[in-house]
């Protein structure tokens, strides 16, 4: 195996980083020498997870657009630039938990917090340096569907892996309009499938504790060490071409989506209503 290039002198922040994929990938990124920013959830875990690797700590709830906004401060005040953005914090909720802001709370930590923080952070993305944002996305998203005049299930009660799938299309879909968008700021958006993961995700969903908590995992699903590596493969050792508006499903690139996210229109108006809702418009 060739050695992995070194990643000395590149800052990179992952969000959802205090367990599963995310700390494996943090740990990994900062092992080749990158400055990795860890943000989390818990002021705990995520502690121990910046602790272990040598990096520095945020902490957000992403239920809360507010927790985004205070959290993006932090991460501007920190650094003058960042190299790579990766979004992975998310999991799967009940849709009767409304937020802090009132929205179904898959759509929102998983689509709408990852939006807002990723606007809120583009004066340290792109330039001469080029940037990367990463999107966590699922081969979930094949289940989803998108409406545009009810997109966070603000008049509407939908099944949790409904929801779950819907932001996961989400994903992707914001994904394709960042690389239409910024491409010419020196920014390109992937999204990737890390596979089906055996860790605390979907811990409140009973299908999910059925699969992820018996010896069905071991069936069903892979290690986080095996997750992880896809995420770490599309933010830092392939080159722009292969990634810009790209979705990979683990290691093959244009992986099956659902049809939506082909349609200009349901991506240009994904990142519309994405911004009201937000409050970026």
């Amino acid at each position: 195996m060739p050695t992995p290039r070194s990643l000395t002198g590149r800052t990179i922040v992952v969000t959802g980083a205090s367990d599963g994929i995310g700390r494996i990938a943090a740990r990994t990124l900062a092992e080749r020498g990158a400055e990795v920013l860890v943000v989390g959830r818990s002021p705990e875990k995520t502690a121990a997870a910046a602790s272990e690797i040598g990096g520095r700590a945020f902490v957000a709830d992403f239920a809360s657009f507010d927790d985004v906004r205070r959290v993006a401060d932090e991460l501007r005040d920190s650094v003058d630039h960042i190299d790579v953005l990766l979004n992975n914090a998310g999991g799967t909720f009940d849709p009767s938990k409304r937020t802090a802001d009132g929205h179904e709370p898959n759509v929102q930590i998983n689509h709408l917090s990852p939006f807002l923080l990723t606007h809120l952070l583009l004066d340290r993305l792109g330039g001469s340096a080029g940037s990367r944002i990463v999107n966590t996305s699922s081969v979930g998203n094949l289940g989803g569907r998108i409406d545009l005049q009810d997109m966070a299930y603000d008049r509407s009660s939908p099944a949790e892996f409904r929801a779950y799938c819907t932001s996961k299309l989400m994903n992707i879909g914001f994904t394709r309009g960042a690389t239409e968008r910024w491409s010419d700021r020196g920014i390109t958006s992937v999204a990737v499938h890390p596979g089906a993961v055996r860790s605390n995700f979907g811990n409140a969903n009973v299908l999910f504790r059925v699969i992820y908590r018996t010896p069905l995992k071991y069936v069903a699903s892979i290690s986080a060490e095996s997750g992880a590596e896809p995420l770490v493969s599309v933010a830092v050792d392939k080159p722009d071409a292969e990634v810009a508006g790209i979705y990979y499903s683990r290691h093959k690139a244009r992986g099956r989506t659902n049809g939506q996210v082909d349609d200009p229109a349901v991506v240009d108006g994904l990142w519309r209503e994405s911004e009201k809702l937000v409050g970026l418009a």
